[in-house]
């Protein structure tokens, strides 16, 4: 409902702006209050199903609510990113984990409740995430309902639920059939090295916020492919260059030993540094594929996203299973890589049948056979102690090939050179001695 919601506040085109927010928010709180309801009724098999002892089965009913209170802020919060609202939305997310952190440190360290205790911090966090949306839903909301609204909100919103099913097998898939083809050790390792991708997700995450409620506002507009255009190819070169420095310094710095001697990554794991790159560059294809998505839900299009997401976790599953007998854990990785290819590819050809964006695919080649150079002499050349001056060597020449292949446009430059002026212009105010007259 997130996406359907964003797709008609931004058109209108059923409803007015009350019923636009009322149907799906009222869609989710209900659907959500049943399905919790028939968790916790039947809390005792389902305890039975996933392994929890019937003394413990309570923790299956803190769960559903947690489940249900996260369900309903949903819409609101998706509200909060249509009205540009950035702040209210990030205080609220705040303050959402701060008070999950501090029942936590409460419930575990003072009152010695264990698990119960951190299920307990959820629903706690959750409803005072609630109770903080509470202005946004009473001012939003109206009693009227729209039948043909709530028609139109599922078929665009049904699709993604088979499409999310399918996006998160290929974010676990790989676990299971690492460990049934090698042994649990090296699933440690794999998955205590993936986790060092979650930078680039982050940037991913960050981006699909803002990317949603920016495009579906701007769709109608004349110039609005020109611009998305122009959106891909900055952000594949934020992408890139986040790609370069993650890939060129996090080895050194998850082995820093900053945690009284101890380092980020124990030694132990340090074996399954070399998948980092190749799980950072699945997130770049991650990122195109949120990017490239934009037409589809413009165009109301999303019966189409099941097709791709189901591709890539049959292309994840087979990768899988042919290349971890021959490479290991790196063979996991690289599955990972094709699958979020593979997805990006078809939801590109996908989108511009619908939705046809001139993108940039000229200045898109620079930005991709320049970082590809770099990584490559950064693997290729080893400069034993002038090794950290060689990688942000690596990174002026990233810059300076993009200069030289003309990547950069005059407005760009003009951009970059004015910035550049007014930093050192600033430096030099700052470096005048003070006038004393004598």
């Amino acid at each position: 409902m997130e996406s359907a919601y964003m797709k008609y506040a931004s058109t209108q085109e059923l409803g007015n702006e009350k019923e636009t927010f009322s149907v799906p928010f009222l869609s989710v709180a209900l659907t959500s209050v049943l399905f919790s309801l028939l968790l916790s009724w039947q809390a005792n098999l389902v305890a039975e199903v996933v392994g929890v002892t019937a003394q413990q089965q309570h923790i299956i009913q803190y769960a559903a609510w947690i489940l249900c209170l996260d369900a309903i802020v949903i819409v609101p919060f998706a509200s909060l990113r249509m009205a540009r609202k950035a702040k209210r939305f990030a205080v609220i997310k705040l303050a959402g984990i701060v008070v999950n952190v501090a029942c936590n440190i409460t419930l575990l360290v003072w009152y010695h409740m264990g698990v119960e205790g951190i299920f307990l911090s959820g629903i706690i966090s959750s409803a005072v995430t609630l109770l903080l949306l509470l202005p946004t839903i009473a001012t939003s909301w109206t009693l009227t309902w729209g039948g043909k609204l709530y028609e139109a909100l599922l078929r665009f919103g049904l699709p993604t639920v088979p499409a999310g099913i399918a996006a998160m097998m290929i974010q676990v898939i790989d676990r299971p059939i690492l460990e049934a083809l090698t042994n649990k050790a090296t699933v440690g390792i794999y998955q205590a090295n993936y986790r060092l991708g979650i930078f680039m997700m982050l940037i991913v995450s960050m981006f699909d916020f803002a990317w949603r409620p920016f495009f579906f506002s701007h769709a109608r507009e004349k110039e609005a492919p020109q611009l998305f255009a122009r959106v891909m190819t900055y952000f594949l070169f934020l992408m890139m260059s986040v790609f370069l420095v993650l890939s060129l310094f996090l080895e050194d710095v998850v082995k820093l030993p900053v945690f009284w001697g101890h380092s980020i990554l124990p030694a132990p794991y340090w074996g399954g540094l070399s998948i980092v790159p190749v799980i950072l560059l699945a997130y770049v294809f991650l990122g195109v594929s949120n990017n490239v998505v934009a037409g589809i839900y413009i165009e109301k299009q999303t019966r189409y996203l099941p097709l791709a997401t189901f591709a890539g976790a049959g292309v994840n599953i087979a990768a899988n299973y042919l290349l971890i007998p021959q490479i290991g854990m790196m063979g996991a990785a690289v599955a990972t890589l094709l699958s979020y290819a593979i997805m990006a590819v078809i939801l590109y050809f996908v989108a511009q049948r619908f939705y046809a964006v001139p993108y940039e695919s000229g200045r898109t080649y620079k930005i991709v056979a320049s970082a590809l150079i770099v990584f490559a002499l950064s693997q290729l050349v080893q400069l034993g102690p002038l090794q950290i001056v060689w990688k942000f060597g690596l990174l002026i020449l990233f810059g300076v090939l993009l200069y030289f292949l003309r990547f950069f446009d005059a407005m760009e430059l003009k951009r970059i050179a004015r910035a550049f002026r007014r930093t050192e212009r600033d430096d030099s105010q700052v470096d005048l001695p003070a006038d004393t007259g004598k």
